[in-house]
């Protein structure tokens, strides 16, 4: 018993690195899709970017020998796979089309409040006051981020609730990931979810086929990225997180990604913020830190390890 409490702040340094790398991973993915949606259709682009992700982990699963997930973890694969591999994709991708930057940043910012509500409630992780208030500033950084990078457009009303339903199906998405790593492992979790996604988006391939050939080498290369980084490695390190902590406080970490955002958009882009955004994004890095606080943390049983 000694020796499990002497580990488990290792354990929770290993899950705040892969927790860093999807954060990272998942702001670098603006980038990317800011260049390839102009050639490729939401739905398309969200299955070049599935398939992608599907066939390195399908190499991994092959390489590594993994066996098929227990039959108790895949209720949550499914789940997750349809919600968040691919209904949050498509609905992201489509609803960018109708809203601006800064408005999607702020809607899909509500996935985290979704994740910790359900959590709290169906997964009993129970409402730890720290995590609420520091999702709370942190969702309030987000939208001084969202108001300082809009183009002052109007946005159409579809747009605005294709986001929202991107942020409800990223957030119960989640949610079903979670039980599933009580079975099976990260790696399993993910690709599985990923094959489902992937599945679930295929009635786009027509559209992917046509407009592949037209688009440019720099576009399907950033295709490529976002299937290989953003989505195989960074879900990967998600689900390696979760499995060793909460629901809530990984939803919680998710709003660092506008201020990485805004830091990747400066490098890359030369894309210099202004001081409301760089307010902003310093206000989502103080609310991650409270939400987490040792006070924010509630004891949970250690996942099996696998």
């Amino acid at each position: 018993m000694d020796h499990k409490a002497d580990d488990h702040p290792a354990i929770d340094r290993r899950a705040l690195a892969a927790a860093a790398v999807t954060v990272v991973l998942w702001a670098s993915a603006f980038v990317s899709i800011r260049s390839a949606a102009a050639y490729y259709a939401p739905g398309a682009l969200a299955l070049g970017r599935l398939l992608t992700a599907s066939l390195a982990l399908a190499l991994v699963l092959v390489i590594k020998r993994v066996p098929l997930p227990p039959r108790q973890a895949w209720p949550g694969i499914l789940t997750s796979g349809v919600l968040w591999f691919g209904l949050y994709m498509v609905a992201l991708n489509w609803g960018e089309q109708g809203v601006d930057a800064g408005t999607a940043a702020m809607v899909v910012n509500i996935g985290p409040l979704v994740i910790a509500l359900l959590s709290g409630w169906l997964l009993k992780e129970g409402f730890p006051p720290m995590l609420l208030a520091g999702m709370g500033v942190s969702f309030a950084g987000a939208a001084v981020v969202g108001l300082s990078t809009s183009d002052g457009g109007s946005s159409s009303l579809g747009g605005v609730l294709l986001c929202l339903l991107a942020a409800l199906a990223y957030g119960a998405g989640v949610v079903a990931q979670k039980p599933a790593l009580t079975y099976a492992t990260p790696l399993q979790v993910t690709t599985y979810g990923c094959f489902v996604g992937t599945a679930v988006t295929l009635p786009f391939a027509w559209q992917l086929l046509a407009q592949l050939p037209e688009a440019p080498l720099t576009a399907t290369l950033n295709m490529v990225y976002l299937g290989l980084f953003p989505t195989a490695l960074a879900f990967t390190t998600w689900t390696y997180a979760l499995a060793r902590t909460t629901a809530g406080k990984m939803g919680a970490t998710t709003y660092a990604v506008p201020a990485v955002v805004v830091l990747i958009a400066w490098i890359a882009l030369d894309e210099v913020p202004g001081a409301l955004t760089l307010l902003g994004g310093a206000i989502c890095l103080a609310g991650v830190a409270v939400s987490r606080r040792r006070g924010a943390r509630r004891p949970t049983p250690a996942p099996a390890q696998r």
